[in-house]
């Protein structure tokens, strides 16, 4: 899958380390995840229902120790 024209963005909540992960949901189908320090390496991607559910559950405390 070609992610050469996605636009990725961070978080607002994103520390100065650069400890990050980007996120791309410009594209058709797919929301596509990556490591902000090696833009260059690979990508996970989910579908949108899935990423959907995910992001609710982290906003929900899902996933606190």
């Amino acid at each position: 899958m070609d992610l050469s024209r996605s636009k990725w963005r961070k978080s607002t909540r994103s520390g100065s380390t650069g400890d990050c992960v980007e996120v791309a949901d410009d594209l058709s189908g797919v929301v596509a995840v990556r490591d902000s320090k090696d833009p260059a390496g690979p990508a996970l991607v989910f579908t949108p229902e899935v990423w959907s559910s995910f992001v609710g559950g982290a906003k929900g405390g899902e996933f606190d120790r």
